[in-house]
C-alpha cells in the first residue's frame, strides 16, 4: 500500500537527509516504521529519525531542544549526533539525527525502566517551557492527518475525544505536575556497551502527572498479555498505578493514544488497518480483555538489524 507516509516516501526522505549531511545512505537499515521512520546508517555512525505526520512536526524542534538539555545534565538519554544543525528540514517533513548506539546486553527490562524512570522524574524541569500533557489534543492532530479512516470511525473517535478532554483537564488541575517521558515502555530503552540504560523517543515528553509514565506498562500488560510486567514496574519504581484513583482515566487516555497513533498510516498497510479496526471494535464493545497486536510488529521491515536504536520510534 502507498500513501504520504509510506515506507517508500520515508526512504526517499532519509536519502535526502543523508545527502544533505554529505554521508552515504547505501548501508541504511530501516529499524522502525511507526510514528517515526527510523533509519540506522552504521558506517556513518548515525540514526536518522523522520516524523511521519505533518501536524506533529513541531515536536521535532522540541525533541532537539530537550536532547541538548539532557546532554548538558548527563541525563540517562540518547544523544544527538554532533556537528549537525537540527532539526533537518526535508520537504514538508522534519528529521532529527542521533548518534548510532549499538545494542548492549542484556536487553533492557521492566526493572530497568522503573530505575530509569525514577532518575528521569528527578531531573526537574528544563529552563525552557514544555507543553502540558494533552493526550486528547494529540489525538485530534492524528485524526486531522488520518489517511483512509471511515467517517463512522472518525466520528466515534471525535466523540471519545470530546468526552475525555474535560476529564483530562480536571486531572491535570488536581495532580502534582512534573517532567514526564510520555511514552515510557521497555522498547524506548537502550543499553549502551558500558551497561548504562538510556531512554529515547521524546516526542511525547511534557509536563504532567507522573502516573502517566507508569500507565503504559500497565495498559500494555492488559492489551498485549505481558504477564507480570506491571507488578515488576510497581516494585522497582515504588508505586502501583493501578491502585491510583485516576487509573481508569489514565488507562482510557493511553488506549486512545494507542489507537489513533495508527490513524495517519492506515493507507500504508493492510495489516495496520485491520489491527486499527480490531482495537477500535474492542473499545466500542467495552471489551477490556481483548488482546491487541503491537503496531510495530505489523510494520516490521523485511530485513532488520540487531536491536540498537530500534526502539526509539
Amino acid at each position: 500500500m502507498s500513501g504520504r507516509f509510506s515506507e517508500e516516501a520515508m526512504t526517499a526522505a532519509m536519502r535526502e537527509v543523508a545527502a544533505s549531511l554529505g554521508v552515504s545512505s547505501e548501508d541504511a537499515q530501516l529499524l522502525r516504521l511507526t510514528n517515526n521512520a527510523v533509519f540506522a546508517l552504521p558506517t556513518s555512525g548515525i540514526v536518522i529519525r523522520i516524523a511521519r505526520t505533518h501536524r506533529l512536526r513541531d515536536r521535532v524542534a522540541k525533541v532537539v531542544r530537550l536532547a541538548r538539555w539532557f546532554a548538558d545534565i548527563d541525563a540517562p538519554t540518547i544523544r544527538l549526533a554532533p556537528g549537525v544543525e537540527q532539526p533537518v528540514e526535508v520537504g514538508t517533513l522534519a528529521a532529527s539525527v542521533w548518534e548510532y548506539l549499538p545494542a548492549g546486553s542484556p536487553t533492557p527490562t521492566v526493572e530497568d525502566l522503573g530505575l530509569v524512570l525514577r532518575e528521569f522524574h528527578s531531573l526537574g524541569l528544563p529552563p525552557f517551557p514544555l507543553p502540558a500533557w494533552e493526550p486528547v489534543a494529540d489525538a485530534r492532530k492524528r485524526l486531522a492527518d488520518a489517511d483512509g479512516i471511515g467517517e463512522s470511525d472518525r466520528g466515534y473517535l471525535t466523540q471519545w475525544c470530546d468526552r475525555l478532554e474535560p476529564q483530562i483537564d480536571a486531572l491535570n488541575q488536581r495532580t502534582q505536575q512534573g517532567l514526564i517521558h510520555g511514552d515510557a515502555h521497555v522498547s524506548n530503552l537502550l543499553r549502551e556497551p558500558s551497561d548504562r540504560v538510556f531512554m529515547c523517543d521524546f516526542d511525547a515528553t511534557c509536563v504532567g502527572p507522573r502516573q502517566v509514565d507508569l500507565a503504559a506498562v500497565a495498559v500494555g500488560q492488559q492489551r498485549f498479555g505481558r504477564t507480570g510486567a506491571q507488578e515488576s514496574l510497581a516494585a522497582t519504581y515504588g508505586q502501583d498505578v493501578t491502585s491510583d484513583p485516576s487509573w481508569p482515566l489514565l488507562r482510557e487516555a493511553r488506549e486512545l493514544k494507542m489507537i489513533v497513533a495508527a490513524a495517519p498510516f492506515l493507507a500504508t498497510s493492510e495489516e495496520i488497518s485491520a489491527e486499527f479496526d480490531d482495537r477500535l471494535r474492542s473499545i466500542r464493545e467495552s471489551n477490556h480483555r481483548k488482546h491487541w497486536k503491537p503496531f510495530a510488529d505489523l510494520a516490521k521491515p523485511g530485513s532488520r538489524s540487531p536491536r540498537s536504536n530500534e526502539g526509539c520510534g
